[in-house]
């Protein structure tokens, strides 16, 4: 079921972060600090959450947000879902609560930014299933062999 972030899901989502084994502990620390940045300041347009639980799990969440000094663009910042909830669903229904959360405000873009190791394959044949184009690659953009890829979906024309 879907839920907002609240105060006491910040365990439960570290633990979720931690678990996830395509992410570095630097990657983990820069993800907990835009939970605590929402937490901190839950009235903020910039870090947005929405999350999938089921019972007292956190099975996966996204993060989002607009994109400074743009009109209408937004940033999709995370999209975590359990290693063992993959491939039921919760991925497709938390990115189509942010396109359907953004749509009714308005938002005309969204970007993603995604790495090009093949841990992360996964991901980005789901961005592409999810309607989303790649709009730019960057070669060795984190370190030597690990591409930037970006990819962005319009929501209006």
């Amino acid at each position: 079921m879907l839920a907002k972030l609240a105060p006491y899901h910040r365990a439960k989502l570290a633990s979720l972060l931690a678990a996830t084994s395509e992410f570095t502990s630097a990657d983990v620390a820069i993800a907990l600090e835009l939970i605590d940045c929402a937490l901190s300041d839950p009235s903020s347009d910039d870090y947005r959450f929405v999350l999938w639980e089921e019972g007292d799990r956190v099975l996966g969440y996204a993060c989002f947000g607009s994109a400074p000094m743009t009109q209408g663009s937004y940033d999709l910042y995370w999209l975590v879902v359990d290693q063992e909830a993959r491939r039921t669903g919760i991925g497709r229904e938390l990115l189509a609560s942010v396109e359907g959360s953004l749509r009714r405000s308005g938002a005309r873009l969204i970007r993603v930014e995604t790495a090009g190791l093949d841990s992360y394959a996964a991901a980005r044949a789901f961005y592409e299933r999810s309607g989303y184009e790649e709009a730019a690659r960057i070669r060795d953009f984190y370190w030597p062999g690990n591409d930037l890829y970006v990819y962005i979906k319009y929501l209006r024309q």
